[in-house]
């Protein structure tokens, strides 16, 4: 009512094309969302993740947390759900860690092609807690438009390394006491969906879920991995236009 009044009051004084700029003005919807994408902005900000492993890893629990700085480089393209815009990014996590089941023995299974036989026996497996660094280079994110509102949906594809201050994943121990043939370096592709909830300000609370895959690409002896993991993320987003 009060913009209606303003309009009003202007094109009674002759200032017409003020008083139509100011109903526009009163009639934009709410659109922070189409705001905030509107001009190929940055993005940065922090968050936290966390997830457990599946199938034979699901004793595998991880928490993690870092930054991210992402840049949207193309204008929308494609049509009705799927129009959006693609995003270049990365993110870094000075915090990793992988809690996993105590060291004890465990039964190990080998094959012998030459007898067709299974061998079985008990060895001291490593385990515990690891602490490390990952960094994720290339994330390709495809950032999907809605109409108007709030929510920006997006998904990804990425690529990322892993570095542990002791072999990871635990392994079968040798002599001293030091893990088996796994390797400090793990290999993380991963992908997943999630949606940017952008406020007023311009800002966003962001939420997602990856399977992410960790293994070692056979940089030691063995590579028993961590062939699959969730993880949920929670961050907050800025947008930069500069």
């Amino acid at each position: 009512m009060r913009f209606r009044f303003f309009a009003l009051l202007l094109a009674s004084l002759g200032l017409a094309p003020i008083a139509s700029l100011a109903a526009q003005t009163a009639s934009l919807p709410d659109d922070p969302a189409t705001s905030a994408f509107s001009k190929r902005p940055w993005e940065w900000g922090p968050f936290f993740q966390g997830g457990n492993g599946v199938g034979l890893r699901s004793d595998f629990h991880f928490t993690a947390a870092g930054v991210r700085l992402g840049k949207v480089i193309t204008d929308e393209h494609l049509g009705n759900l799927f129009r959006g815009q693609f995003e270049l990014a990365g993110e870094i996590m000075p915090y990793w860690q992988a809690f996993t089941p105590p060291q004890g023995y465990q039964t190990i299974t080998i094959y012998d092609g030459a007898a067709g036989l299974d061998y079985s026996y008990q060895a001291l497996v490593g385990g515990g807690i690891y602490t490390g660094v990952s960094i994720t280079p290339v994330i390709f994110r495809w950032d999907m438009k809605p109409r108007r509102g709030h929510f920006v949906p997006w998904a990804q594809a990425a690529g990322g390394v892993i570095y542990t201050t002791h072999k990871f994943p635990p392994d079968v121990l040798v002599p001293h006491g030091e893990p088996g043939g796994t390797s400090v370096w793990n290999f993380s592709p991963q992908g997943g969906l999630g949606l940017h909830y952008v406020l007023k300000s311009g800002h966003a609370i962001t939420f997602s879920g990856n399977g992410v895959h960790i293994s070692s690409a056979s940089l030691g002896d063995r590579n028993p991995g961590v062939n699959g993991s969730i993880m949920f993320q929670i961050g907050y987003t800025f947008f930069s236009r500069r």
